[in-house]
């Protein structure tokens, strides 16, 4: 079950909107965020996009507590914490686009 969170928050961050024909709206492509540079106003930017659409689409699943969102010279690293709705267990997923 936890892979299985893991995945759908993973497809939720990498698919381009626009890239499922029954769902254009689906998605945040993070990559975006890969090269635009690692201002505080791009990361917040980045924060707040992954945290909405993840209650979007995944909110009957999961709860969001927080999306950290860090630049690291090139390179981006996302941290969502969030508990899982049917038995209230608290979870770390990081990724790296």
């Amino acid at each position: 079950r936890d892979d299985h969170i893991r995945h759908l928050i993973e497809q939720v961050l990498f698919t381009v909107p626009g890239e499922r024909v029954n769902r254009p709206d689906f998605g945040v492509n993070i990559r975006q965020f890969v090269f635009a540079g690692g201002n505080d106003e791009t990361t917040a930017a980045a924060q707040f996009l992954i945290q909405g659409e993840l209650e979007r689409w995944l909110g009957e699943i999961i709860d969001v507590e927080a999306v950290l969102v860090e630049t690291e010279e090139a390179k981006l690293n996302i941290t969502v914490r969030f508990v899982v709705r049917e038995n209230q267990q608290r979870q770390v997923a990081q990724f790296a686009p």
